[in-house]
């Protein structure tokens, strides 16, 4: 009979009956994984670090979000093969196979507005690449050039600090638009989730919300989202636990609401005269925080290549419609691969992990398809243990180029440049292998006659195609730094 008054399972190892087992006591066991804590740091298991090869291929498991950096650099060693290019090539024959492929009318309405902007000659492919380089980058500009320079100078980490936090407000303040579609495209889906009794107020509010944005009344939107929305979910979560799609959701829409809060004219522009203050940078602008004015200030923000040029890109504008229409249902099973594929091909290369820039340069070019990717690396040899600003001597510059011409193929292009000395390198496809020589004479002749010295140019059949980690090592740099998980 057992004796209730007493504990009946004792301890393992202190009982008669166990006294002569051995009870292992491990303290290190890889085989047991750790349950996520984001509250705790955790002892290394089997698991820690590793994708086991996750991805999109049939039968992978799925990806694993401890690390996003880890998933990051899964994906960069894993893009080896063009796969944006099958995109491009599946246009060559124009519109007219677009639309037989399964494409709805208005899909490939865009797709052939996108064909006609990539006929173009030689001063418009020059226009286009100028475009795609505003588009790219909103720092950019004698303002940020001044901000770039004093932030590599700067002795004190006050004014460091001031820069970071300006460039952070001017970011947000300049995404306003994309915030707010954001917020409003987070509250739609959560809606969408929620119960008929609860998701009424929900859709009131949020026309409420619309209607405060496009008057311009940030003010007012931010007191409805914190005041109403955010705790009119929170109650939903917190009486349903729920925390499926609506948390998730939930917790996106906090994040976006912290930058539209962030990203108010007044904030930026108070940033901005605390960047005044300081005399190397009120002089070399110009301007004195205590004599300029709102409208002097805002001139000078809205003066920048970004605002001016860059936010007007027709070929981003309509690639993108076409594949928000493709990804919504608008095409057949094997287009939307495609899409699908040149989608998750532009969002790693444009991951905030990644050190260098990227451009998309697609083209007709003598009525011959031709789809390209550029990375450019301004800083190649840059020691990153030595300081900005303490460089030696004149910077690398490396860019690897990939381009897919039609009926001839793929080819790789890396270039090196130090001042006026050049170094390039040229792997080519089997149907232009016989010709390397003639190829190799006549780059080296272009390069001469433009002023640069040739140091070394090489033209040799590809064996496999090249990937941006090989020819941009410092990607993997931040395995060397903390390894975040959430």
């Amino acid at each position: 009979m057992p004796e209730i008054m007493n504990v009946t399972n004792h301890a393992p190892g202190y009982d008669n009956a166990a006294a002569s087992r051995a009870i292992p006591n491990s303290t290190y066991d890889p085989n047991i994984q750790n349950v996520p804590n984001p509250n705790r740091i955790n002892r290394p298991d089997s698991n820690s670090g590793q994708q086991r090869g996750a991805g999109n291929d049939a039968g992978s498991p799925p990806l694993r979000y401890d690390s996003n950096f880890q998933s990051f650099l899964q994906r960069i060693t894993e893009s080896g093969k063009n796969i944006s290019a099958d995109f491009i090539r599946s246009l060559a024959d124009g519109s007219q196979t677009v639309i037989s492929s399964g494409l709805r009318a208005g899909t490939a309405g865009d797709l052939a507005q996108v064909l006609e902007l990539l006929h173009m000659n030689e001063g418009e492919f020059l226009k286009f690449l100028q475009e795609q380089i505003l588009s790219g980058s909103r720092f950019g500009g004698p303002l940020f050039g001044i901000l770039r320079n004093a932030y590599r100078s700067a002795n004190s980490q006050g004014l460091r600090a001031d820069i970071l936090q300006f460039l952070k407000q001017y970011s947000d303040y300049s995404s306003t638009e994309h915030i707010q579609n954001n917020l409003l495209r987070s509250l739609n889906r959560i809606i969408a989730s929620l119960p008929r009794s609860w998701g009424a107020q929900a859709s009131q509010l949020t026309a409420q919300l619309k209607g405060l944005m496009n008057a311009g009344d940030r003010a007012g939107a931010l007191k409805l989202l914190q005041g109403q929305l955010l705790p009119y979910l929170s109650d939903y979560v917190s009486r349903s636990h729920d925390m499926g799609r609506v948390r998730s959701t939930l917790s996106m829409l906090t994040l976006d609401i912290a930058r539209y809060e962030n990203g108010s004219q007044e904030g930026v522009l108070q940033a901005l005269r605390q960047l005044l203050n300081y005399p190397s940078l009120r002089d070399s602008l110009g301007l004195d925080a205590r004599d300029a004015g709102d409208a002097a200030l805002l001139r000078l923000l809205q003066n920048t290549p970004f605002e001016r040029l860059g936010r007007s890109n027709p070929f981003a504008d309509r690639l993108a419609a076409a594949a928000d229409l493709a990804m919504r249902g608008g095409v057949n099973a094997d287009a939307q691969a495609q899409f699908q594929s040149l989608v998750s091909s532009m969002l790693v290369n444009e991951s905030v992990y990644m050190t260098v820039n990227h451009y998309i340069l697609p083209l007709v070019w003598n009525g011959r398809m031709m789809y390209s990717e550029m990375w450019v690396d301004p800083d190649a040899d840059r020691d990153d243990s030595q300081p900005f600003g303490q460089e030696d001597g004149e910077r690398t510059l490396r860019f690897l180029l990939k381009a897919d011409i039609q009926s001839l193929g793929l080819f790789d292009i890396v270039v090196a440049s130090r001042g006026n000395t050049v170094d390039l390198t040229v792997r080519c496809p089997d149907t232009v292998a016989p010709f390397c020589d003639r190829i190799r004479g006549a780059l080296t002749a272009i390069l001469a006659d433009n002023g640069l010295n040739p140091n070394s140019v090489e033209v040799e059949k590809m064996v496999r195609p090249l990937t941006v980690s090989e020819i941009f090592p410092k990607i993997f740099d931040g395995k060397d730094s903390i390894n975040v998980r959430a």
